[in-house]
């Protein structure tokens, strides 16, 4: 049997600047998906999914989608599933479509039992384009920051170039987060396609938001190594502007965020493709984290508590 493990994510700044090459800063949850493979009389795959019912929800919408990427990390591994039929059994808690990264944690969870299965013994970077494959069948021409965070764990820095580049941050300590589901399922694929488009279209408008997007950056990496999370808020907040004027917030992700900082949180921004999926709020001590949560359970959305920065 192979095992393999992927963890769910949060970016922290600069999702969709990102996929143009400004550094972007996500963090590994302590959430994450669990994928077994045992071979089996038979060819092709199929799959057990053992996760709670309410993380199945939609699941059948995105089941193309699924089918295409196991088939994509199979193929892009060699593997030949005309000999043996592959079981797949997926466990986990990353909650799916919501910009926790779960076509990435499960695209690096079934490489690394792929990779285990049969005994290819690869490392992380190829790990990560075995993960990528999958990706692709998800969004289209993802920039590949999902995929490393659920691949490498902890908190990362990260440069989409040729080749990519990345380094992992050190926080003082951990750092508590609230992760709430607005209930409308990301589409990251159209939202790019999106951005891209109007990058184009208003070059002049587009080069400007980019270019403070990258200066908040920097700003955002020296905070976290500081662990001066007042400022890590108010650079959150920055940011969540700034995808707002490249048009990939909406109305239900902006009350979300209102509702965040009036709960207490020293920052709030949505997370991942946008266009509905998740907000991510900063609550540093646990009174706070709760208190933050608890706003959310009561205005109809779930709310994650997660930790990161911490051992993932």
């Amino acid at each position: 049997m192979g095992r393999g493990v992927g963890f769910g994510k949060v970016i922290l700044f600069n999702e969709h600047f990102v996929v143009h090459g400004v550094p972007g800063i996500a963090a590994a949850l302590d959430k994450r998906l669990v994928c077994e493979t045992v071979l089996e009389p038979g060819q092709g795959w199929v799959l057990d999914d053992l996760r709670d019912p309410e993380l199945k929800q939609g699941f059948e919408r995105e089941w193309d989608k699924f089918k295409g990427a196991v088939d994509a990390i199979l193929g892009a591994a060699g593997v030949d599933t005309s000999a043996n039929r592959i079981r797949i059994r997926l466990r986990g808690d990353v909650l799916p479509a919501s910009g926790m990264g779960w076509s990435a944690a499960f695209s690096v969870a079934l490489a690394r039992a792929v990779a285990d299965e049969f005994g290819l013994n690869l490392t992380d970077e190829q790990i990560f384009q075995l993960a990528l494959e999958g990706e692709r069948v998800y969004h289209g021409l993802p920039s590949g920051i999902d995929p490393l965070v659920a691949t490498v764990g902890g908190v990362v820095w990260f440069v989409k170039d040729k080749p990519n580049r990345f380094e992992k941050l050190k926080l003082p300590i951990p750092m508590r987060i609230v992760v709430a589901y607005s209930g409308v399922p990301s589409d990251t694929a159209k939202a790019v396609a999106g951005v891209r488009e109007r990058k184009e279209q208003f070059k002049q408008k587009y080069d400007q938001i980019f270019e403070e997007a990258n200066a908040l950056v920097n700003e955002a990496k020296a905070a976290l190594g500081s662990g001066n999370w007042e400022r890590v808020g108010e650079l959150m907040n920055r940011n969540h502007r700034l995808l707002q004027e490249i048009e990939v917030s909406c109305e239900v992700l902006d009350r979300m965020v209102g509702l965040a900082r009036s709960a207490g949180a020293l920052g709030a921004k949505l997370t991942g493709g946008g266009l509905g999926g998740c907000v991510v709020a900063l609550t540093p001590d646990e009174e706070l984290q709760e208190q933050v949560a608890q706003k959310f359970d009561e205005a109809g959305y779930r709310a994650v508590r997660a930790l990161v920065g911490g051992s993932t």
